[in-house]
């Protein structure tokens, strides 16, 4: 006797993804249409049809036209279109940076095999350019996405299925950076004791019922995607069940490993024996890419500090005038391998702050358990709020760069009193050298809870890359000149 077998049915996609991605599409069309035009007209002059790229080469327009093409395919190519990306940031990024450098090396290469005379010129200008103005839209296209997502618009429902306790931790994290995801919680399956009450601060959720019947019961909520955590309650028989019974519901499966916070470049996913099995590599806190770092730091420091030198003569100025004291603050850190150094800043408090600090702290501490903060803190001068306010008051620790204690980008600097209150795994923040700005200066500064800003360093700690450092260091310009979370 035969079975019949239904062939699976695809994910359902909702017309807004759709929308989404036709309208990303034309935004990259337009940017490098627009750039490669200018590009052109530069280089070649405004006449469309003039010249040929040597001897036996195509002309001008030939070329401008079939860059674009290519450029506009490995946009395609590299899925930088992914719904599952758009919006994320570092990820969307990092493709669309591939496509154009595919392009650019797909050209050099076409152009060296067949002798034409491409000018390098033209290639070094148009591409990085337009690389940079799709950055730009890209932002602008997760800014309006952030806005809808806060409406409850462009969500997609999913179902959490785990043991109690990882589901109520992936419902946190999620919260946590809703605004950054696309997922909207419909309800949890629970492995063990399905009907258990979750944790108090979880609020009002919706416990479905068990992970076997997590297939139908996504169906009811309308949910378009089952999450499933790595659990030894599930067996691997149990899970492909699961995966089995989804095929003809329309209704996708996530699968979430039990490790956390690993970024994707150290991800490598290969099949054994039937098994997706996922590599993790361990980071790197040592090699080229660490010496690369620690001499980009130097040389962008001495660059800054030569660009920022009379203005910050202008500051030392101010605080001179307006407070008695020293213009600089200095404070015992530590650094790299739990070494000690002496960190600078700008003076932003009265000479007085430290006998008054137990006073001022025991009225109202607006800190996260360990970083003790006020917002209206009185030891803090005039000019001090406003060096706090744009983080200029951090700008000698340019000094301490260049002296090899700090790195542009970084954990932050701890206080020797603050790591004796750390775990093991908090003292891994001391791996790599501590920056002046870092992934918790620009996910909310002083606003993040200890827990969090511990969560942010020590990813940033495991996950590094000169790419990340780079993201980081444009994120840091807008959170400055935005001024928000410093205080």
């Amino acid at each position: 006797m035969s079975v019949a077998v239904a062939a699976p049915v695809r994910v359902t996609v909702r017309p807004w993804e759709v929308s989404l991605q036709r309208r990303i599409a034309v935004t990259d069309a337009f940017v490098i249409g627009l750039v490669m035009v200018i590009a052109h007209g530069l280089r070649f002059g405004w006449d469309p049809f003039v010249g040929l790229m040597g001897p036996s080469g195509p002309a001008p327009w030939w070329l401008t036209v079939s860059i674009s093409a290519l450029w506009l395919l490995e946009l395609s190519w590299t899925r930088s279109r992914d719904i599952r990306i758009v919006g994320t940031g570092p990820e969307e990024y990092e493709r669309v940076a591939a496509a154009g450098w595919r392009t650019f090396a797909i050209v050099a290469i076409i152009g060296f095999l067949t002798q034409w005379g491409i000018s390098r010129g033209y290639l070094l200008f148009a591409i990085p350019l337009g690389t940079l103005v799709l950055f730009g839209y890209r932002r602008a296209w997760r800014l309006w996405l952030q806005e809808q997502r806060n409406l409850g618009r462009m969500r997609q429902r999913v179902v959490l299925a785990g043991p109690q306790r990882t589901v109520e931790q992936m419902i946190r994290r999620l919260r946590r950076s809703e605004k950054d995801h696309p997922y909207e919680i419909a309800g949890v399956c629970l492995s063990g004791s399905p009907t258990a009450a979750l944790a108090p601060d979880i609020g009002p959720m919706r416990v479905l019922g068990p992970i076997g019947d997590a297939p139908r019961l996504a169906g009811d909520v309308e949910a378009e995607f089952i999450v499933l955590a790595g659990t030894e309650e599930v067996s691997l028989r149990e899970a492909r069940k699961l995966e089995f019974a989804l095929e003809d519901t329309g209704v996708g499966l996530i699968v979430a490993p039990t490790v956390a916070d690993v970024a994707i470049p150290r991800v490598a996913v290969s099949e054994v024996a039937g098994l997706p099995l996922m590599h993790v590599d361990p980071p790197r806190f040592t090699g080229p890419t660490r010496a690369l770092k620690y001499g980009a730091d130097k040389v962008s420091a001495a660059v800054i500090l030569a660009i920022v030198g009379l203005p910050m003569l202008v500051i030392a100025l101010a605080i001179t005038l307006t407070s008695p004291g020293p213009v600089l603050f200095r404070q015992r850190r530590v650094g790299l391998g739990h070494e000690h150094f002496e960190m600078l800043k700008f003076r932003s408090m009265y000479v007085d702050a430290e006998e008054r600090k137990a006073e001022v702290m025991a009225a109202e501490d607006d800190g996260n358990g360990v970083l003790a903060k006020r917002r209206d803190d009185p030891r803090v001068t005039s000019v001090g709020r406003i060096l706090r306010r744009y983080s200029l008051d951090e700008l000698p620790q340019l000094i301490n760069v260049l002296k090899g204690d700090m790195s542009l980008v970084g954990p932050r600097p701890p206080l020797p009193a603050e790591t004796e209150l750390w775990d093991e795994d908090v003292s891994r923040r001391q791996l790599v050298r501590p920056g002046m700005t870092g992934l918790w200066q620009v996910s909310g500064r002083s606003n993040l809870s200890w827990d969090e800003s511990v969560r942010l360093d020590l990813h940033y700690t495991q996950n590094w890359t000169l790419g990340l450092d780079a993201v980081i260091m444009l994120r840091t310009v807008r959170a400055v000149l935005a001024g928000k979370g410093a205080y």
